[in-house]
């Protein structure tokens, strides 16, 4: 034994999946010995075990103590010792399993030095193992105690700790530390003495129970025995020493009523449950801390793990697995949010529902144990109708959060069987299988016997317990049957599983031939009729018991040549496994996997009625794609190309059959997988199924009102119940651009796929991302552009802009610039098409903007290398949309058409009209004012002019619009005018005074009229006298008269509500307005007779009138 401890730590990690079922047996897995004796440990290159050795290792096993010294009156004392001897437990696996969280070889790692492991319990108690910190180690009958050092670090001091152990029937019973340890599982200290026990047998000092230790003693050896213990630990024990002294010197003491006296070390009574010691209270208070935050910072995935510890625990057939979770589960039912979730609009989070989920899972594994004992089912069978009677209790369709609210019901009638229906909580199904039994013995033969065949057998309607093969079948209920399959894998039966597994399979593709049989006898009375109905509404892929993960898991193991399959392949040696009989030449377990995957995949199935049921759809799916992903398609495409096949022509069967129904879940992201799997092999058939996948009924208005349609709604329900419709239509667009980018440079296949999308896709977002990426694929830098894919994206472009033209959509913009781009790699064609259908595509503002600006861009020329000729007709066709644009939206376009149309004498006079035409009634003065400022920029004054007149008439600033942003706009306007002549200024200046009532405004547009001669700029060649003009005449002395009328008003306007803060700007105020009034030859008595009438009429206002005096007199 020396020389194991010098072995490598990997070498002694016996937790690992390497240590089989001879660790049992007292033996580990690489060989080395783990009893007392070399003959004992059944090494084959010496002699062989004992007899007594033997008989002793399978008591130890099977017996308690007390039942061995009732059955013999005189047991010899090297019988007890051997007994003793290997009532311990041999194998590190369950140590293991009860110090770590997971022992998979997969989580743990090879080494064990990376991440978190190295402070694990175990890995722990392995180094102070193997750094020989374990000491004093004595075994005492049915009782291990040792101490165990705990080396110095740099921030602690060395420490021991005293650690006892009990054990019965090879299973640790209790544990105790001085360490003190809170944790569910066993701390380091254990951990090392007890795998000092199991390696080292030979260094532990072994006796008998203390009991027959001390009846071989006479009275003098007893009384020293007491007093020597009483001596040494006084202090401890005195008292209780006493007090049991008087007890049994009093005759009548209840000490003195019962024979013989307890013995720790004696092992277990009759009456005591063999289970490995699991602290209770731990695991409840662990489980309300990780509750208690909400399965965030981690707690979720630690409660996980202890899932995944229930399971290990089944998988080693250990009832605490059942015990534990039932601990777990009292403290799930009594989280105080379930209160909270159980109100309408409140909903648990996805992680806390799936660990409910996979509690209602684990219990219905529990029941279905198929040794489970009568008494122990009825017990757990109460207990889960007591859990599912709370009324918090979460329910399995995951309505109590996402119910329709009384508007939405009206607005859109469910199915009323959904309302109807009793709820179904989350531990229903467990307690439906409590009615489940496994004496039928067809299931016997089917899970116990590699050979159970009947080749004699005729496939008939009256009995399907064989298919044509004689290869038994298993008709039951598929969730159902998978459920057994789970249980029988999960309880350590993987052979049985796998057989039973196999059986599912077959049936299932016995069923779905005679399925594919029915419809091709009925095919057009089931296509006249219309049948739609689902023939599976309740569906194998995402439902709670997981059938369809069952079967894949359960095949794949073995064909993986996991631990199960090594289990399930007995120890035959080289040659076919037992269960491979059932197989045909040339099919594996791997191809079996694939099949059922593909056969639940395809199941056509109704739509899931909750939220997160629709989501757990979802991510089954995807998650069981991903793995057939890894295993592959090359060498399964036989199987592939088969199920396609049947896919297509099953009918209402299918998912991808003919006939559908409106609520049956799309298949766009199977397809996907199916399209890659079969394009390299089978171009047709991967096209056939990608396009029958493209539908999605739920959304095709088409199908309503059309009473021959094959597709019919059997009940009136909308598309707002399903809550992953976005996700759909999302994998229906992967899907499209799939096929899109496989069929570049294949013009007929292009023009189906770019069909079915016009078709089946109802998203304008969606189409516009397929017109995009088919515009990528087929301009790629490393190669020409593939115009007929360039079509196909300008198909779908123009779609998107004929789908978006009156709906709001923030992208359109983009939209529309692309669509250009679009056109302009497409070819001169392409542009001058939607040029032509404009209006059908897009807004007049748009088209103008735009398209048109774009198409007559000087970048645009250069980058289609246009010769004159083409340039010339592209350009008439973009003036010709401009001015049909301008006709019908002349407030947004006018301005725009008349820019397009500067270099064709004709349109742009007809532009022109268009907006002398539309100022009357449709323009407003800004618009006017804009074309106006464009006109005189062009050269065109009286155009400009006559703008700025019809723009001044629609008008109008008051008193205090001092800041309006149409003030520059007027002078603008006067200025013109002035710069024409007199005749013009004269014309605008009644308009002007009919406008603008705002003094200060008037004012400047005054003297800027008084400081140069009109018409002293004007381009025409009317001469002008070259004097200023008059105030004291037309057309200055209106506009004189209407600024001191408007200075006036305004002055009376605002002394009405004025303010004292606002006194000194109030006298600046009439500073201007007398500056104005001196301007008449009369304004020096007119601003004085102003004046005086203000302080007569507000003489009230005294501050505001000795101000006024001070400045004006």
């Amino acid at each position: 034994m020396a020389e194991r401890a010098q072995q490598p730590p990997a070498k002694r990690l016996c937790c690992r999946p390497g240590y089989n079922a001879t660790c049992r047996q007292g033996q580990r897995a690489a060989g080395s010995p783990c009893g007392g004796s070399a003959a004992a440990h059944g090494d084959s290159s010496r002699s062989p075990e004992t007899l007594l050795d033997i008989a002793a290792r399978r008591v130890a096993e099977k017996w308690p103590f007390q039942r061995v010294e009732e059955r013999f009156e005189r047991i010899p004392e090297p019988v007890q010792r051997r007994i003793v001897y290997w009532s311990f437990p041999r194998s590190e696996r369950e140590i293991c399993m009860y110090s770590s969280f997971n022992t998979d070889e997969e989580e743990m790692g090879s080494s064990g030095e990376s991440g978190d492991e190295t402070r694990l319990p175990f890995r722990r108690g392995i180094g102070l193992l193997e750094s020989g910190c374990v000491d004093n180690v004595l075994q005492v009958g049915f009782h291990l105690s040792g101490t165990v050092r705990e080396p110095a670090t740099s921030s602690e001091p060395e420490l021991l700790f005293s650690v006892s152990v009990s054990f019965d029937r090879c299973k640790i019973t209790a544990v105790t530390c001085s360490c003190g340890n809170k944790d569910i599982f066993y701390c380091a200290h254990v951990v090392a003495l007890a795998l000092y026990r199991i390696r080292k047998p030979e260094q532990v000092k072994l006796r008998l129970p203390i009991s027959e230790t001390l009846f071989q003693m006479n009275r003098d050896q007893l009384q020293k025995f007491v007093q020597y213990l009483i001596t040494v630990h006084h202090t401890e024990v005195l008292p209780t020493a006493q007090k049991l002294a008087d007890e049994i010197l009093s005759q009548n003491s209840e000490i003195n009523q019962v024979h013989g006296a307890p013995d720790p070390t004696a092992g277990a009574s009759v009456d005591d449950e063999n289970c490995w010691h699991l602290d209770e209270e731990q695991v409840q208070e662990q489980v309300k801390q990780f509750l208690s935050q909400g399965v965030y910072y981690g707690s979720g995935k630690q409660l996980n793990l202890l899932f995944s510890k229930v399971r290990e625990m089944l998988k080693m057939r250990d009832s605490n697995g059942a015990r534990m979770l039932s601990l777990i589960t009292e403290q799930f039912m009594g989280d105080p949010r379930l209160v909270v979730f159980s109100q309408p609009g409140t909903g648990m989070s996805d992680k806390y529902r799936q660990l409910w989920d996979e509690l209602g899972a684990l219990w219905t594994c529990i029941v279905l144990n198929p040794h489970i004992k009568p008494e122990q089912k009825a017990l757990w069978l109460r207990q889960l109708r007591k859990w599912s009677s709370v009324d918090v209790c979460p329910l399995e369709d995951d309505h109590n959060g996402n119910e329709l609210t009384n508007d939405l019901l009206e607005a859109h009638p469910v199915n009323p069987d959904l309302l109807t229906r009793p709820h179904r909580t989350l531990f229903t199904r467990a307690i439906e299988a409590c009615d489940l039994h496994w004496q039928d013995p067809h299931l016997q033969h089917i899970i116990t016997e590699d050979h159970y065949t009947n080749y004699c057998y005729h496939d008939n309607l009256n009995s399907s317990l064989f298919d044509t093969r004689g290869w038994p079948l298993w008709h039951e209920h598929v969730p159902t049957a998978c459920a057994r399959v789970d249980a029988l894998r999960s309880h350590g039966y993987p052979k049985e599983a796998l057989r039973l597994a196999i059986a599912i399979v077959n049936t299932l593709k016995r069923q779905q031939q005679k399925h594919l049989e029915y419809f091709r006898t009925h095919k057009k009375e089931l296509l006249h009729k219309g049948v739609t109905s689902i023939t599976n509404p309740e569906g194998w892929v995402g439902h709670p018991l997981d059938p369809i993960g069952t079967l894949f898991r359960t095949l794949m193991e073995i064909g993986g040549g996991s631990e199960d399959g090594a289990a399930a392949s007995g120890s035959l040696g080289p040659g076919r496994r037992p269960v491979q009989c059932l197989l045909e030449e040339g099919e594996s377990f791997l191809s079996l996997a694939v099949e059922a995957a593909l056969i639940g995949l395809g199941q056509q199935r109704a739509m899931p009625d909750s939220l997160y049921s629709q989501e757990k759809f979802c991510r089954n799916q995807e998650h069981l794609l991903a793995k057939l992903q890894e295993v592959g398609s090359d060498s399964l495409v036989k199987i592939i190309r088969r199920q396609a096949v049947y896919l297509l022509e099953a009918g209402p069967y299918s998912g991808l059959g003919e006939i559908i129904h409106r609520e049956s879940v799309p298949m766009q992201t199977f397809a996907k997988y199916l399209f890659n799997s079969l394009l390299p092999h089978d171009v047709e058939l991967a096209y056939k199924i990608a396009l029958r996948a493209m539908r999605l009924l739920v959304l095709d208005t088409r199908a309503s009102g059309d009473p021959n349609h094959i597709v019919r709604s059997v009940v009136s329900s909308h598309y707002p119940r399903w809550y992953v419709l976005n996700h759909i239509e999302v994998q229906q667009c992967v899907l499209a651009s799939t096929m899109l980018t496989a069929a570049k440079g294949d013009a007929r296949r292009l023009q189906i796929v770019l069909e079915s999308i016009q078709k089946n896709i109802h998203s304008s977002t969606h189409i516009f991302k397929l017109a995009q990426d088919a515009f990528k694929i087929a301009t790629l830098m490393d190669s020409l552009p593939d115009i007929t894919l360039l079509k196909v994206s300008l198909e779908l472009g123009l779609q998107v802009m004929r789908m978006t033209l009156s709906a709001l959509n923030w992208r359109r913009r983009e939209m529309v610039r692309w669509l250009v781009t679009c056109a302009t790699e497409v070819g001169v064609f392409a542009l001058d098409s939607i040029m032509q259908t404009w209006f059908t595509l897009f807004t007049p503002t748009e088209a103008t903007s735009v398209v048109a600006s774009t198409v007559m861009s000087n970048s645009t020329i250069v980058r289609m290398n246009l010769d004159c000729h083409q340039q010339e007709n592209l350009a008439n066709s973009a003036r010709t949309l401009a001015l049909q644009c301008a006709m019908k939206d002349p407030q947004n376009c006018a301005l725009s058409a008349l820019t397009l149309c500067e270099k064709d004498h004709i349109a742009f006079e007809t532009a022109y009209q268009i907006v002398l035409d539309a100022a009357a009634t449709g323009m407003n003065y800004t618009q006017l004012f804009t074309i106006a400022r464009y006109m005189e920029h062009r050269g065109y004054p009286m155009r400009a002019y006559k703008l700025a007149t019809l723009a001044m008439a629609h008008l109008n600033l008051s008193y205090n619009q001092d800041t309006h942003p149409a003030i520059n706009d007027v002078l603008w306007a006067c200025a013109l005018s002035h710069s024409l002549g007199k005749n013009e200024l004269a014309a605008v200046i009644p308009l002007v005074v009919k406008s603008v009532k705002c003094a200060t405004v008037l004012s400047d547009i005054l003297r800027r009229c008084t400081l140069t001669t009109p018409g002293m700029v004007a381009l025409h060649s009317r001469r002008n006298s070259g004097k200023l003009m008059s105030l004291d005449k037309a057309p200055l002395r209106q506009l004189l008269d209407a600024t001191i009328g408007a200075y006036i008003n305004t002055t009376h306007s605002r002394l009405t509500h004025i303010s004292p803060r606002h006194y000194s700007e109030f006298i600046e105020f009439l500073s201007k307005a007398r500056e104005t009034f001196l301007m008449a030859h009369d304004g020096h008595i007119q601003f004085t007779q102003f004046i005086d009438n203000l302080k007569q009429i507000y003489k009230g206002k005294k501050k505001l009138m000795m101000l006024v005096r001070e400045r004006f007199g």
